[in-house]
């Protein structure tokens, strides 16, 4: 069975003896888990975690806080809200409150009340009102991933449902684990069959290409008829180009038109091995739905946010940055928010980091606001036009 046990710090918590399940449970958990491995994505598994924890508990409301090196939520998953109360509410949560007590005590948390809880540091505006609350930590291997957390059942969470949502969380780090090896398995393979093709293309198709190329060269000084000759170098020439174009292609090869781009874990990566290096807390957020961006945007995203983000990394001492991604209607905004020394964006140049910036956005239609001041911080805010 599982019991309650009261930490030293007051927290209670739920301590696994000997779980048994009734056979109903043992049937919701075996199709709990055909729900979570069946996601091969790594987004598509997190979302169907808090969607399987809400049918499992009853739960109005359901999130999954990603966790970063540092202890922050680079990305929050949730459920339960419309769209228009998220653009209310604002930014998510960073994980501080009592959705940080679930990483300070490595254990599952639950509350009658929220708000009487002595962890909880209130809600948001608009924010629509939330009393219930479990909260259990996934881990993956030893590491803590994140955090699960489930508000708003009308009669309160019991033994049960800790059990459930715990033997779930397990079942989850289980998928993660295989979502992430899946991932980069496929991206072996990307780069793999890209430099295939970039040999092919090479070795073969330019080599054909340029031995034609010649022959009508050849043939060009032989022909007796000025005009015929004079058409032969054309068509030369336009091979050359052909030449040159392929070359250009194989040194800037894309992902194949059948890969299909995750924004989420691209810029999840990038902004990872940026931030390894310095001491800053970086975090990564998501509002709005970004995971069908074309391609040609997330390729403008992610130089954008390398920009900005290693000018925050570099130059501004700061402790903690902020990077969000949100997608509003028709455009997407791109914003990096720093607590470092900041700098008079009247008197400063900015460097060259800010003009590519400035550049790169107003080639796309798009537009760079900054916002800066000596001791204030600063925030890069780039908007695209989808």
């Amino acid at each position: 069975m599982w019991a309650k046990v009261l930490a030293p710090d007051g927290v209670s918590l739920s301590a696994m003896t000997e779980p048994r399940f009734a056979p109903a449970d043992v049937a919701r958990l075996v199709g709990a888990a055909a729900t979570v491995a069946g996601a091969a994505e790594l987004t598509g598994t997190l979302e169907a975690i808090v969607r399987t924890a809400m049918d499992l508990t009853g739960a109005r409301y359901g999130a999954l806080g990603v966790l970063g090196a540092h202890g922050f939520v680079t990305e929050f998953i949730h459920m339960g809200m419309d769209s228009d109360t998220v653009e209310r509410i604002g930014a998510p949560p960073a994980g501080h409150g009592l959705l940080g007590t679930i990483t300070r005590v490595g254990g599952g948390v639950r509350a009658e009340n929220i708000a009487e809880h002595p962890d909880s540091v209130g809600f948001p505006e608009h924010h629509p009102p939330m009393r219930t609350f479990l909260g259990v930590p996934i881990r993956v291997a030893d590491a803590v991933f994140g955090n699960l957390y489930l508000t708003e059942k009308d009669e309160g969470f019991g033994d049960e449902d800790m059990a459930l949502v715990e033997a779930l969380a397990t079942i989850g780090g289980s998928a993660i684990a295989t979502a992430r090896m899946s991932r980069r398995l496929r991206t072996v393979a990307i780069v793999e069959d890209r430099e295939r093709i970039a040999r092919d293309l090479h070795d073969a198709i330019i080599q054909d290409i340029f031995a034609v190329g010649l022959g009508l060269q050849v043939a060009a000084n032989r022909v007796v008829d000025p005009v015929v000759g004079e058409e032969l170098r054309d068509a030369a020439t336009r091979l050359d180009e052909a030449i040159t174009s392929l070359r250009r292609f194989i040194f800037d090869l894309r992902p194949p038109v059948w890969a299909q781009r995750r924004v989420r874990d691209e810029l999840a990566d990038l902004v990872y091995s940026l931030a390894e290096p310095h001491e800053a807390d970086v975090e990564v957020l998501f509002r709005g739905e970004v995971d069908d961006l074309p391609d040609r945007l997330v390729d403008e995203i992610l130089p954008i946010v390398r920009e900005s983000l290693s000018n925050a990394l570099r130059h501004a001492d700061a402790s903690h940055v902020s990077v969000m991604i949100n997608r509003r209607s028709e455009l997407v905004i791109v914003r990096t928010i720093d607590d470092g020394r900041g700098f008079s964006v009247d008197t400063s140049t900015g460097g060259m980091g800010l003009q590519n910036l400035r550049t790169r956005a107003a080639d796309l239609s798009g537009y760079t606001e900054i916002t800066s001041a000596p001791g204030e911080g600063t925030t890069v805010e780039v908007s695209l036009p989808l």
